[in-house]
């Protein structure tokens, strides 16, 4: 039986942001700790680096991430970038995990290829990728990944969730990750 993946057009356009949004496999709640969460900004700035693009803003929320970027050359593929940052935080996770809790990694059992089964920290696929042009438009798009954890109930405010760009946007130095200024 071959499993069926849903797939997405990307549009690799020079200048335009991209907004990114990726879920833990089954929408389970692997980024609810703070060593995955250090294992995904360390995994953003390790992309940020090798892919050269600007990152503008990010959460992240316990099953899933939101992540503003704009790659600075002209011939690039986000799939590779989220393909970095994505296969780092698995990495590191499924290791973790195969050492400390053996037991879990059936919660993460998905797809068999040749036989042997293969584990998913993230859910299949490319995710959600929005190309962004218009600068209200970003500006929004900013201000809704900010509030994904008050929406949530998680916080009150943006700038209470430690696991965001919010606090940086907001003048304080206490952030995980340094954003890139947002294009004009």
């Amino acid at each position: 039986m071959s499993l069926h993946r849903k797939t997405r057009k990307t549009y690799n356009s020079p200048g335009h942001v991209h907004e990114l949004t990726f879920s833990c496999y089954h929408r389970l709640a692997l980024l609810n700790q703070d060593r995955s969460r250090y294992w995904l900004i360390d995994a953003m700035e390790q992309a940020r680096n090798k892919h050269d693009v600007a990152l503008l803003a990010f959460v992240i929320m316990p099953e899933h991430v939101h992540l503003l970027i704009r790659p600075r050359q002209v011939d690039y593929q986000v799939a590779g970038f989220q393909k970095s940052l994505k296969q780092s935080v698995s990495r590191k996770a499924l290791d973790w995990l195969r050492f400390h809790s053996p037991d879990f990694l059936d919660r993460l059992a998905g797809e068999r290829a040749g036989g042997r089964t293969r584990y998913h920290f993230w859910l299949p696929g490319g995710g959600y990728d929005r190309n962004i042009i218009k600068p209200e438009t970003l500006r929004s798009c900013v201000d809704y990944i900010h509030a994904n954890p008050v929406r949530r109930g998680l916080v009150e405010s943006p700038t209470d969730w430690p696991w965001s760009s919010a606090r940086q946007f907001a003048g304080q130095d206490d952030v995980p990750i340094r954003m890139d200024p947002l294009p004009l």
